[in-house]
């Protein structure tokens, strides 16, 4: 029977056998496989991208374990929520554990939980009250308190392969009823992979949006197709209705381009489509770095001042710092000289591997590695006009490489190109 329901929804998996991806820790012998089926759920972290599950496991432990279940969002959740949950755990308990498993308590975006909101789940937690699973698109170990994560095992979620995505799109054409009513077939299949992007929500939320905009009684679906429906209706498929990473893209290519009021414009449409403020302040800091360098080294601060202002005066206000960066990031004089030398020198490494350190660069904490020409001979710096004595830095098999390649449009990277060229000539 055909539904209106949201073929995510629909297609929402009940068990592990029919839960896609992960085999990592869910397939067959894999570590969290083995715990739920033996019913030992500890409190754990879910880590990973949007859209690969995170939610349906839990979903999908609490129903295998048969442990009663609740669940919280970090972003409309406070402590009193927090400490309600708690206290009812607590009241039903004895009931309760008589013929089920320990309560879980499901936090999703647990990330966005301030310290406060984090130390109300600390005791419950330490007593064995409930198994706390929570999920995170962000690195818990910046985001999730010390001591909670020291309770916590972390599960590090996968974005789906491009095998998983074509098995769950064959799986929903096969099995859904509205799907199955437009005699659905995949002709090609390039196109859905590419905008799914490893996100089991995006693929299915495609496959619906062409199947509401399909008018014949046949879903043929190619790469043609998928384009088409997609820039015709941007917000069919994608989280709060942004393309999150192709605005990111704009986001940032406008403030490489020196472009203010693209840049302003596409960050409105991050704050709008609901992003986290972190990630764009990451982005910010990224770019300061990236695109902007030593052409001006102001920006990095900048970038990490209105990062750190949006952690300290919160959500809306914090909307403004992140103007002002964009803006002066954005009207900023531009360098990627210190991208540049960085990606050469790894590269550098790559291929040569470890070369021997010169024996007067090396530490002699001792007095045999002394005796074995540790540090003899070194130049100190400071001990010399200017602070500058030329010697040998690089390993014997790297000498006169170069790695770093000013680009002297900038004064200040003019300025310092210059101090630099100076300084080889007395070489």
């Amino acid at each position: 029977m055909m539904t209106t329901k949201p073929l995510a929804e629909r297609m929402r998996p009940k068990t592990l056998d029919e839960y896609v991806g992960q085999k990592h820790l869910v397939g067959p012998g894999a570590p969290l496989r083995i715990m739920i089926e033996q019913k030992r759920i500890p409190s754990m972290i879910l880590w990973g991208p949007p859209g690969v599950g995170k939610t349906t496991l839990a979903e999908i432990i609490a129903k295998t374990v048969d442990s009663p279940f609740y669940t919280l969002s970090a972003i409309n959740s406070g402590v009193k929520d927090v400490r309600q949950v708690i206290d009812e755990i607590q009241e039903s308990q004895n009931s309760l554990f008589a013929s089920k498993g320990r309560a879980i308590l499901f936090i999703d975006e647990i990330h966005r939980f301030s310290k406060s909101q984090q130390d109300s789940l600390l005791a419950a937690v330490e007593r064995g009250l409930l198994s706390l699973i929570g999920a995170t698109t962000e690195n818990p170990s910046f985001e999730v308190i010390r001591p909670l994560l020291s309770r916590c095992q972390v599960y590090v979620l996968q974005s789906l392969s491009e095998t998983d995505i074509k098995d769950l799109a064959n799986r929903a054409i096969l099995t859904d009823p509205n799907l199955i009513s437009k005699k659905t077939q995949i002709k090609e299949e390039e196109a859905l992979i590419r905008y799914a992007a490893g996100d089991a929500r995006k693929l299915l939320n495609i496959l619906d949006l062409l199947y509401s905009s399909e008018t014949s009684d046949q879903l043929v679906i190619d790469n043609e197709k998928v384009l088409s429906r997609i820039q015709e209706n941007p917000t069919a498929f994608d989280k709060g209705g942004e393309l999150h990473y192709d605005i990111a893209s704009a986001f940032i290519k406008s403030i490489r381009g020196s472009d203010p009021d693209a840049a302003i414009y596409w960050l409105a449409r991050l704050i709008e489509g609901g992003e986290d403020p972190k990630f764009i302040a990451r982005r910010l800091t990224i770019s300061a770095a990236e695109d902007i360098g030593l052409a001006n080294p102001n920006a990095l601060l900048i970038a990490n001042a209105a990062a750190e202002a949006v952690e300290r005066i919160g959500w809306p206000e914090g909307r403004i710092p992140l103007a002002e960066a964009t803006i002066y990031l954005a009207t900023s004089d531009k360098s990627n000289s210190a991208y540049n030398a960085i990606n050469e020198a790894i590269a550098f490494v790559k291929q040569t591997g470890n070369l021997p350190i010169p024996l007067h660069l090396r530490n002699a904490p001792t007095e045999l590695m002394g005796q074995l020409g540790y540090g003899k001979e070194y130049k100190y710096a400071h001990d010399y006009p200017n602070h500058y004595v030329p010697q040998q830095y690089l390993p014997d098999n790297a000498v006169n490489t170069v790695f770093w390649h000013p680009q002297t449009h900038s004064p200040h990277e003019a300025k310092i190109t210059t101090l630099h060229n100076n300084r080889k000539k007395t070489d």
